[in-house]
């Protein structure tokens, strides 16, 4: 899985999984098969501006830097130039030294005879842009993981084969490798230029690439921790601690706080287990092979520290007292829930939850979310953005009141204190997981108030007739800024259609996953209040045959500096999750750089539910929704995307769907949720 990292004004590097370990990463010694190298640099000349040959891996290694934009572990890149006005020169140019294509265009190739080298914004307008550019740009990468050699150029670049095949055999010509040489498009826009390439250019795809990817980078951190190996039936009897670092078969759906995870299977970033990472600020990795990895099984049942870093990892012993320590320095800190406001006791539409025109969207947000939760205050913001008419189900709130109301009335409120103050119930987690277990049971056959009941069928009835419908979550201990609360809680389905599915059981099911085992030790992990937790409900329709679904960030995840705009998103046929997949299903994985002349898409994953060959989304489709993700993400920013050296994004979900009623309309893009995006770490 790779792509492009390509600073908006000229910066080229690569980003993706590649393989990880414990050594800088440098192309493989030569075999007696491979050609022989010739250097062409002196021995002694291991920092010059640039060469006009590689003929060797010294010379190599003098002129590449790993990227700036540290997310391809263990990869190298040499940035090139083609100069087409002065006999087709080319240059491998020092990336350390001049870490962009117009550093070293405007240090040795400009004036001098030569014509001048325009400013950094021109140059980048042209150069990647105009058929009659005078440089071809681009970059030979080395992968590790695979051992492949790859000539590539920007996702954006519109550079035409004939522009591509130059740079190309020149490279070839110049490069004591270049037999091994391959073309890789990093990019749709560039695969289908790429179509067009001649037989004797070989073309390494991005999937080809993957393949040959060992580490995963997810959640970038250092965590000690006893390391420990889980299997898939291990998660369902054992468990894990907050001081565990977890090796696991599998990628589960859930799992319990502890201190870092490696995976033996990749995982999409956007990814349960990936979001309790950001949220916990813990690392975690996918490794290939990682349950059979004879040096994490030599290390199994040791206090070990894991480091998740963009380019490498490793695990190193430490002691039982060094462990400690860093726990003493190194607690999480305590999140702050809103307090619960009960002054809201009727049932609330949606364009009524947040008073944005009084307060603004800062203020409004935090009056919101303690009578409404988290979810639903956030999804009131929809009908306020200007920029773009944003989607979204016609919805109403039960308020936080009605919960309170429901514990008081049946008497769980005391029940809880009670077991909060049990030593058993602290201390042992099997006891923990009974007890409240037995509590969410007794909650979801308890009685609710008649008369929230009635006002509730009335709504239904008389708004949504005959309509099934999705209670959601929203308490005011999620989609806060610094703690998403993602997947902790449950939604339920409510059919008027369906007897088995009755009102009561949709809405006690919601209440009661206040209970939930893993929402219990999440919050307990951040000292959070239990006893200070309130479920509101969001309540649209349900979309049971939705054509695609999806997650997206509004922001590029892989540039915590923000320099490659672009939107990250994960889209799946139907009604197959995302985040949650069935074991062996994969979704389409990519970037939309949408603020890019041609708009391409670097994709690092298909779904395994359509033909080789396709997307789950058109091009017209992600089209609508880049236009969607830009004005939630612009329309945020002033309230979470205000401190200019922290990464900046919105979480969303979406989907597109075909109104059964207006079949004639198509496929309709609806978004379901907008959260504040923790980023993936340090």
């Amino acid at each position: 899985m790779s792509a492009w990292r390509l600073a908006p004004w000229g910066f080229v590097a690569l980003v993706g999984m590649v393989s990880g370990c414990l050594e800088d990463k440098k192309p493989k010694p030569p075999t007696p098969e491979d050609p022989p190298e010739k250097c062409t640099l002196a021995a002694e000349d291991t920092d010059p501006d640039f060469t006009a040959a590689i003929g060797c891996r010294a010379d190599y290694l003098a002129v590449a830097s790993p990227p700036l934009i540290a997310t391809i572990p263990g990869a190298l890149s040499a940035k090139t130039v083609v100069d087409r006005i002065d006999g087709d020169a080319l240059y491998f140019q020092n990336s350390r030294r001049f870490p962009i294509h117009w550093n070293f265009a405007s240090a040795h190739l400009s004036g001098n005879g030569l014509p001048i080298v325009p400013p950094l914004g021109q140059f980048n307008q042209t150069e990647y842009y105009a058929p009659d550019r005078r440089f071809v740009l681009g970059a030979l990468n080395y992968y590790e993981g695979p051992a492949v050699w790859a000539y590539e150029i920007a996702p954006y670049d519109t550079a035409d084969a004939e522009m591509i095949t130059l740079a190309f055999r020149l490279i070839q010509d110049h490069f004591w490798f270049g037999n091994h040489l391959m073309f890789h498009p990093t990019s749709d826009n560039v695969a289908r230029e790429a179509a067009n390439l001649p037989d004797d250019v070989p073309i390494v795809t991005t999937d080809e690439l993957f393949a040959g990817i060992d580490y995963q980078p997810l959640n970038l951190a250092t965590a000690m921790g006893q390391l420990r190996f889980f299997s898939n039936q291990d998660l369902e009897t054992r468990y894990l601690s907050f001081r565990d670092i977890a090796v696991l078969e599998a990628v589960p759906n859930d799992l319990a706080v502890c201190s870092g995870t490696i995976t033996q299977e990749f995982q999409t970033p956007l990814s349960h287990i990936n979001v309790l990472a950001q949220n916990r600020r813990t690392p975690n990795m996918g490794l290939r092979g990682a349950f059979t990895n004879s040096e994490l099984r030599a290390l199994e049942g040791h206090w070990v520290e894991l480091t998740v870093g963009a380019l490498n990892y490793s695990v190193r012993e430490v002691t039982r007292e060094e462990a400690d320590l860093w726990w003493d320095d190194h607690r999480p800190p305590a999140v702050q829930v809103p307090t619960v406001d009960l002054s809201v006791t009727e049932l609330t539409d949606i364009e009524e939850v947040l008073p944005v025109d009084t307060l603004g969207l800062g203020a409004a947000l935090a009056k919101a979310i303690p009578a409404f939760g988290g979810k639903a205050s956030h999804f009131a913001a929809f009908p306020y953005i200007e920029t773009f008419a944003i989607p979204y189900p016609k919805a109403f709130v039960i308020p936080i009141y009605f919960y309170r109301q429901f514990m008081e009335q049946n008497g769980f409120d005391v029940r809880i204190t009670a077991m909060l103050a049990d030593s058993s119930f602290q201390n042992d987690p099997a006891v923990r997981e009974s007890q409240l277990q037995q509590l969410r049971d007794d909650i979801e056959a308890a009685p609710f108030d008649a008369a929230l009941e009635a006002a509730l069928l009335a709504k239904l009835n008389g708004e949504y007739p005959n309509t099934r419908m999705k209670f959601r979550s929203s308490t005011n201990a999620e989609d806060l800024g610094g703690f998403t609360g993602a997947g902790l809680y449950q939604s339920a389905a409510y059919d008027p259609n369906d007897v088995t599915r009755p009102l009561g059981r949709a809405l006690r099911k919601v209440w009661a996953s206040v209970w939930r085992f893993r929402a219990y030790e999440e919050r307990d992990y951040r000292s959070i209040s239990h006893l200070e937790v309130g479920m509101a409900v969001l309540i649209h329709r349900a979309y049971p045959t939705e054509d695609s679904n999806g997650v997206a960030i509004t922001a590029n995840i892989f540039d915590p500096n923000g320099i490659e705009p672009g939107q990250y998103i994960n889209s799946q046929k139907g009604d197959v999750s995302v985040v949650l997949p069935p074991a062996g299903v994969t979704s389409d994985q990519f970037v939309y750089h949408y603020d890019m002349p041609g708009q391409p898409s670097v994709f690092f994953a298909h779904s395994s539910l359509i033909p080789s060959g396709q997307t789950v989304l058109t091009r017209a489709q992600t089209a609508e929704l880049g236009e969607a993700l830009a004005a939630i993400h612009n329309y945020f920013r002033p309230v979470y995307g205000t401190v200019a050296t922290e990464f900046y994004a919105m979480d969303i979900e979406f989907k597109f769907d075909t109104d059964p009623n207006a079949p004639e309309n198509g496929s309709q893009l609806v978004i379901k949720q907008a959260r504040p995006y923790p980023g993936r770490g340090e």
